[in-house]
């Protein structure tokens, strides 16, 4: 069972987008997938169809309460994959674990009862470095950083690497980054092929062939609560992320 986290402190970067398309495009390759909705908002919940506000059991009970993902989590039939749900209960967790014990490992603990019933796990996290992102991290083989091709991802990029290797020094040696997404991206754009450019020179094959395009059909598909790739698998964005679960498949068994 191989277990990453899609993170990015940057808000508003594709972070959801990327999590529900990528378990929906592995779901498609015959894997079993398991999405982990880390984030009090819920999107990725909303996204793979599921009703955030009917769910009874979340992961804010797996984390405060020690409930079994087993047992929380639900079958996004349209998309394929299993979804741990969120909802705004999770905002009070975050208060909640201060008082636990090992208050950054209980997704990890929680994850080990699962024994294999996964190929996958995916964690959205939220656009924060907080005790629910570290919750991610501390449970995960490798990180997914999805990010736009701008001048001011950069910067917000070397933070989060940074962050990710203290993690790994101090409660997760098995953490690392598995590959950064360009997402959102117009080649039209003189400074995203630039940044682009400086992404490969810089972190070599760690950058994914797969580029994500900008794409209208990407956007609209959440509003339907269905991934890309299910809503319009013919259109520019889900193939592109079709061809990143294959590419994500492959660099997986050269791990």
């Amino acid at each position: 069972m191989k277990i990453f986290c899609v993170a990015n402190q940057k808000g508003g970067v594709g972070k959801t987008t990327t999590s529900v398309n990528l378990a929906a495009s592995l779901a498609s390759h015959g894997q079993r997938v398991l999405l982990i909705d880390l984030d009090p908002q819920g999107n990725a919940t909303m996204g793979s169809g599921i009703d955030k506000s009917l769910c009874e059991t979340t992961v804010y009970e797996v984390l405060v309460d020690g409930a079994s993902i087993a047992d929380a989590a639900v079958k996004a039939d349209a998309a394929g994959y299993d979804v741990l749900p969120s909802n705004r209960e999770l905002a009070g967790a975050e208060i909640e674990l201060v008082g636990l014990d090992s208050r950054e490992k209980r997704l990890k603990q929680s994850l080990a009862e699962l024994d294999g019933r996964y190929d996958f796990v995916l964690i959205d996290c939220p656009p924060a470095l907080s005790l629910l992102t570290l919750n991610g991290l501390c449970a995960a083989n490798g990180v997914i950083i999805p990010m736009q091709c701008e001048y001011f991802a950069l910067e917000g990029l070397s933070d989060l690497v940074n962050t990710i290797k203290q993690v790994h020094a101090n409660l997760n040696r098995d953490l690392q980054v598995i590959g950064l997404l360009r997402v959102m991206f117009d080649p039209r754009v003189t400074l995203q092929q630039q940044v682009s450019e400086q992404l490969k020179q810089h972190f070599g094959d760690k950058v994914f062939n797969a580029v994500i395009p900008r794409n209208v059909r990407l956007a609209e598909a959440p509003s339907y609560g269905l991934p890309g790739i299910v809503f319009d698998k013919s259109s520019r964005g889900a193939q592109a992320y079709l061809q990143f679960g294959t590419e994500m498949i492959n660099r997986i068994r050269t791990l």
